[in-house]
């Protein structure tokens, strides 16, 4: 079975990090109407999903709205020490829109800019977890890019570089940055997983002519976990060393894919992915099983 016609148009850039809305009804409602991220917390003790208007979060089992602005969060990702974003103001905070890239220190609490405020809103971003390096890939020209495509800096004081970006089409779905080494990078897209270690000049197939949705380097740095969708959904761990893919466990998902995966720095073998249709899972076991905490965007408290 083919990927269904409205699930391929989810997943183009602009749909599948659209807009997500939380709505807050009783202390613990949230309902996700899209997601486009995940990220725990340093203690590995909260997940934030960024959204529409503000952070969704899961923590003790319970699901509740983060305090913070309420901004409409676009491209997400987190390191070590700090969350990186994109997107759009809240409503009434003053802000230039689009966002440009913001950066939190204090877990979405506050966001300092970093540049490109009002200019641009990058749907695709990544962040190395230790080295501070920042990946985006770029739609549209602004005042320190001055065309589409992949660019990177170090730090968060450094002038952006863009790199070629060879070997790769024009339809990256995720990008991911190795957690320690600046110049490697990985670019999903919907023909297949590649890998750079040149900051994105060249970049090497690791899986052609597969759809990839997902990717996400392993905290130690050793392998790439991936989302894919080959007639079924898939996901999949390969190690960087030898290259070797393995199928990991994937619960019943009906016309749907992986699309966002986290790991908890605080405990190797605890995994988040979100799917296209909104449904997030937690696995403890490094995805042998999974746990349902949203289906559908609906959200699931658990029972003590």
């Amino acid at each position: 079975m083919e990927l269904g016609k409205p699930l391929r148009c989810a997943l183009s850039i602009g749909l599948l990090m659209g807009l997500v809305h939380l709505t807050a009804g009783a202390a613990t409602t949230v309902t996700l109407k899209h997601v486009h991220g995940l990220a725990f917390s340093q203690d590995g003790q909260q997940l934030s999903i960024p959204s529409h208007d503000g952070l969704a979060l899961y923590r003790d089992g319970h699901w509740s709205k983060a305090p913070g602005p309420e901004h409409d969060f676009m491209g997400f990702s987190a390191g070590r020490q700090a969350i990186y974003s994109s997107g759009h103001p809240a409503s009434g905070s003053g802000l230039a829109n689009p966002l440009g890239i913001i950066k939190s220190s204090d877990g979405g609490s506050t966001w300092q800019p970093l540049g490109l405020q009002g200019e641009s809103d990058f749907h695709l971003l990544a962040s190395s977890f230790d080295s501070g390096a920042l990946y985006v890939f770029n739609m549209h020209p602004n005042s320190e890019m001055t065309s589409a495509g992949l660019y990177y800096r170090l730090n968060d004081g450094a002038s952006w570089q863009q790199a070629l970006a060879q070997g790769i089409g024009l339809d990256p779905s995720a990008l991911a940055v190795h957690p320690t080494d600046s110049k490697t990078v990985a670019v999903a897209t919907g023909s297949g997983l590649f890998l750079s270690s040149d900051a994105g000049e060249h970049f090497q197939p690791l899986l052609q002519n597969v759809q990839v949705l997902s990717v996400s380097f392993s905290i130690d740095g050793k392998s790439l976990w991936f989302g894919s969708f080959n007639k079924v959904p898939q996901l999949s761990i390969l190690d960087l060393k030898t290259h070797e893919i393995n199928a990991l466990g994937l619960p019943p998902l009906n016309q749907d894919a992986v699309a966002y995966l986290a790991q908890s720095p605080a405990n190797a073998k605890e995994w988040a992915m979100a799917t296209i249709n909104r449904d997030v899972y937690l696995s403890q076991d490094e995805g042998k099983t999974w746990k349902t905490i949203a289906q559908a965007g609906q959200t699931l408290e658990s029972v003590n």
